[in-house]
């Protein structure tokens, strides 16, 4: 099937032409005909699969088609839970609209309100907008829903999440009723049902890939390690590896600024996205790291849904992230539209729970690799999801065979990918009852203070009391 067979119009197969795109994704097969259609729309969709495609290829073919909008108007608004993704949105439907006589805009918080105010004075046939902003605007007199034909709700599970629901409801009331409404979600919840049921009427569904999938594109390996460990290891699989470009999450703002100050400091260019960043200089990091000026770009889940970048080979998890679904989205910015991709995850001991929840919800259990000189002092326990094994059917006795001599074959180097071979364990000399044996190595240092003061508190106690 091609994009002329779902009977776009001419401009908009010339853009989809300018851009290299010549088939459909399933989601986008199955909901450019019932957008075009003027049916509601309830759709599970995760990043990557081209649902942005699938909604603003057959909203601009309706919207070019019939009508103008008037000052302060707008025909359909798109509502996006981060900036991020709201940029994203807006630029998608620019490059899909290069050749129809419409009008974009694009409103988020974070940046002076008065240029968005100046581009809605004309009328826009498209605005895409994160719902803080957009009530200012409304309760400010700068915009009006009179003329509005189409209401998209993208991310919507994440909206919910960040805690948007009184937002929404403020929106969804200055709306008029009478409308199309389309809502795209990675995951469904029951509240996001329940918003379903509230707004849409005899909704097409749609279901573009399995829930909370990861990616088939992309490699997923853990690599384990100490907490305190996970700046310098990466440090050394970003040069031992020979990394080109990375995309790298961290849990908190002081983790992403922390990592930043250390590749800085090694002479590599890298730069950071997080909520106490001005829009500004999250737009510019990005922008920098498109046009590959820089290396490593260090974010928090900000970002886990709003970056779009072309050829992204890899993705770095330096923590792990508290929301399972946020692993899928982190990784989803890698292997997109049919590209090869990695995602690598840095686990350390105190993250067993939420890596057994991460495989829980993608249903496979992540390969496992060490690098050497950075082994875990504090093992990393299994998560436990490895499938059951069925009982082994009762053998008869066999003689029992004559060992055979060790083999002096080098074992096979472990890497990505590979599962983690035990290390050989040299014979350990006996040694008298009660002596206190430190052995060399990682942890040494730690084990011997431990046998030294349990030693001084029981001579401090004495002999036991009859």
């Amino acid at each position: 099937m091609s994009f002329r067979t779902l009977k776009l119009i001419d401009p908009l197969l010339r853009a989809l032409d300018d851009l290299g795109y010549d088939d459909p994704t399933p989601v986008q097969r199955q909901a450019i005909p019932a957008v075009l259609a003027g049916r509601d729309l309830m759709a599970a969709a995760q990043t990557g699969t081209g649902k942005t495609a699938g909604f603003a290829l057959p909203l601009l073919q309706r919207l070019t088609l019939a009508g103008a909008v008037a000052p302060l108007g707008v025909r359909c608004l798109v509502l996006a839970p981060t900036r991020e993704l709201a940029e994203q949105v807006y630029g998608s439907f620019r490059r899909y609209g290069a050749h129809v006589p419409l009008r974009f805009g694009v409103a988020y918080g974070g940046v002076p309100i008065e240029p968005q105010a100046a581009k809605l004075k004309k009328g826009l046939d498209v605005l895409v907008a994160t719902p803080g902003r957009l009530l200012d605007l409304q309760r400010q007199g700068l915009l009006t829903f009179a003329q509005l034909e189409t209401l998209v709700l993208d991310e919507a599970d994440r909206m919910l999440d960040l805690g948007f629901a009184a937002d929404l409801d403020a929106v969804f009331a200055a709306l008029p009723p009478e409308r199309q409404t389309l809502l795209f979600s990675a995951t469904f919840p029951d509240a996001i049902r329940a918003l379903a049921n509230r707004l849409l009427r005899d909704p097409i569904s749609v279901q573009a890939s399995p829930a909370n999938a990861a990616a088939k594109t992309v490699r997923q390996f853990v690599v384990t390690t100490d907490k305190k460990a996970k700046a310098d290891l990466f440090l050394h699989l970003l040069r031992t590896r020979g990394w080109g470009q990375v995309l790298v999450f961290a849990k908190t703002r002081k983790g992403v600024d922390q990592l930043v100050d250390v590749l800085q400091g090694e002479g590599i260019a890298a730069d950071a996205i997080h909520g106490d960043k001005p829009q500004p200089a999250r737009l510019r990091a990005l922008a920098r790291f498109k046009a590959k000026d820089v290396q490593v770009l260090v974010a928090t889940d900000v970002a886990a849904r709003g970056l779009d970048i072309a050829g992204l080979p890899l993705v770095v998890n330096l923590d792990l992230p508290t929301v399972a679904e946020d692993y899928v989205h982190r990784i989803g910015r890698t292997g997109r539209a049919g590209a090869e991709g990695e995602a690598i995850s840095l686990v350390c001991a105190d993250e067993v729970e939420l890596l057994r929840a991460i495989e829980t919800l993608i249903r496979q259990v992540l390969p496992r690799s060490e690098a050497p000189g950075f082994e875990a002092d504090h093992r990393v326990p299994s998560t436990g999801n490895a499938p059951k094994a069925a009982a082994p059917a009762p053998r008869k006795p066999v003689p029992k065979a004559r060992p055979m001599p060790a083999s002096n074959a080098p074992r096979p180097a472990g890497g990505f990918g590979q599962a983690a071979q035990e290390r050989a364990k040299p014979a350990q000399p006996r040694v008298p009852k009660g002596a206190v044996v430190v052995a060399a190595g990682r942890g040494a240092k730690s084990a011997a203070e431990a046998a030294a003061k349990t030693a001084v508190k029981a001579t401090s106690r004495g002999p036991k009391k009859r």
